[in-house]
C-alpha cells in the first residue's frame, strides 16, 4: 500500500488559519462508513445523530504553551524551544533550532533570565535533553513565557490562546490539541448528556510526530511516532457497558481512537491501562472498540487520512474529502469536522 493512495488536491486557501467565533458552527459533514454517502449539516447537530446510550470518549489532554524564544547565555545568540515530553520534575525532552548551537553544558536563558535551560544530552532525532532552572513553580512560568506551538501550517497568530484548548481539557503535557474536540461547548455537552449520551475520558499527549509526514512510499515501512495515554477505570467501563447494550462507542479523534484501540489490543473486557502506543492503524486493520468518529479533516498522505480510511474505506474517504473541497470546507486543525458513522 502507498502513501500516493492517499493523496488528494487540497488547495492552499481551504486550509484554516483561525477558529470561527462560536466552536460549534462548524460544518459537519456525515458520513455513512458502509455506503459511502455523505450529508452536509453543522456541528451542533451531532445532538441529532447520536443516541440514549451511545457513549462518547473525549481525550481531555491540555496543551502547554510549549514554544520557547530566548538566547544563549554568554554569546546572546538566539533559540527556540520547543518542549515534547516531561522526562522528570525538571527535565524535557525538546526540539531546538538552531540545533548546532546547543551542545551538553550550553545553558540557554528564557524572559531575562527568569527560566534557563542546560542541555545534557542529544537525544532521538537530534532532539535535547534539558534541565530547566527556576524560581517558582515551573507551570505558571511557562504560561506566562511559552506560546502555543501551533502546526507549520497555521501562519496567522492566535489572539486567545484557549481556543487551541477543549472547553474539557484537564491533564497538561500534549504539544498539539486534539482538535477534534475544539468543536465541543458546555452547552453542546450537556444537550448530549441530557439527550442520555454518556460522555468519558482518556488522556493522551498529542506530540509533534501527529504532524511528521510519511516518506516511506510502501506505508508499511512508515515509524509511527509514540505517545503517553491514560485509559481510566472509569472509561473502561463506560465502554465495556456501551459494547454490552449493543450501543455506539465514539471517539472524538484519532488520539481517542488510538487510545481505545491500543488498550482493545487485549480484548474485552477493557481494564485500566497506562503506557506509551505507537499504534499505527491503517486500511486492512480491525477496529476492536470505536464504532464511530468524530474527526477533522487531515493532510494528504498523513497517518491520520489512513487511520480514517481503515474506518470508512480509503474510496469512501477519498470521494468525501474530494466533495469537502468543492463545497470549501475548512481544513485542519481550526477546520470543520467529519462524523463517521
Amino acid at each position: 500500500m502507498n502513501k500516493q493512495d492517499f493523496y488528494f488536491d487540497l488547495p492552499q486557501e481551504l486550509i484554516a488559519q483561525e477558529p470561527l467565533k462560536e466552536r460549534s458552527s462548524s460544518r459537519l459533514m456525515c458520513l455513512d462508513k458502509n455506503t459511502g454517502k455523505f450529508s452536509h449539516k453543522h456541528f451542533y447537530d451531532i445532538v441529532d445523530m447520536l443516541n440514549p446510550g451511545d457513549c462518547l470518549i473525549l481525550n481531555n489532554t491540555k496543551v502547554i504553551p510549549a514554544r520557547l524564544y530566548g538566547h544563549k547565555e554568554g554569546t546572546g545568540g538566539s533559540i527556540e524551544f520547543l518542549l515534547l515530553h516531561k522526562h522528570s520534575l525538571d527535565t524535557w525532552e525538546v526540539i531546538l533550532k538552531p540545533g548546532r548551537r546547543a551542545k551538553p553544558g550550553a545553558i540557554f536563558e528564557f524572559g531575562d533570565g527568569r527560566l534557563k535551560a542546560e542541555i545534557l544530552d542529544i537525544v532521538n532525532d537530534g532532539n535535547r535533553l534539558v534541565k530547566f532552572i527556576y524560581d517558582g513553580v515551573f507551570e505558571n512560568i511557562l504560561d506566562e513565557l511559552g506560546e502555543m506551538p501551533l502546526p507549520h501550517y497555521i501562519t496567522k497568530k492566535l489572539e486567545d490562546k484557549n481556543r487551541y484548548q477543549t472547553v474539557y481539557a484537564k491533564h497538561s503535557g500534549s504539544a498539539a490539541a486534539p482538535t477534534a474536540g475544539l468543536h465541543f461547548t458546555d452547552e453542546l455537552l450537556k444537550k448530549l448528556t441530557d439527550k442520555g449520551i454518556k460522555i468519558g475520558y482518556v488522556t493522551l499527549h498529542v506530540g509533534l510526530g501527529t504532524f511528521r509526514p510519511v516518506k516511506a512510499d510502501n506505508i508499511l515501512e512508515h515509524k509511527m511516532h509514540s505517545e503517553f495515554y491514560i485509559l481510566p477505570q472509569e472509561t473502561a467501563d463506560l465502554v465495556n457497558e456501551t459494547k454490552k447494550s449493543g450501543k455506539r462507542v465514539i471517539s472524538v479523534g484519532t488520539t481517542a481512537t488510538r487510545t481505545l484501540e491500543t488498550a482493545g489490543l487485549d480484548g474485552f473486557p477493557l481494564k485500566e491501562k497506562t503506557g506509551w502506543t505507537d499504534i499505527f492503524i491503517y486500511p486492512g486493520k480491525n477496529f476492536n472498540v470505536i464504532d464511530s468518529l468524530i474527526t477533522n479533516f487531515h493532510l494528504p498522505e498523513s497517518t491520520l487520512i489512513m487511520l480514517v480510511s481503515a474506518l470508512a474505506g480509503r474510496e469512501n474517504v477519498l470521494n468525501a474529502y474530494n466533495e469537502a473541497v468543492k463545497e470549501k470546507y475548512r481544513f485542519f486543525s481550526f477546520g470543520d469536522a467529519m462524523f463517521i458513522n
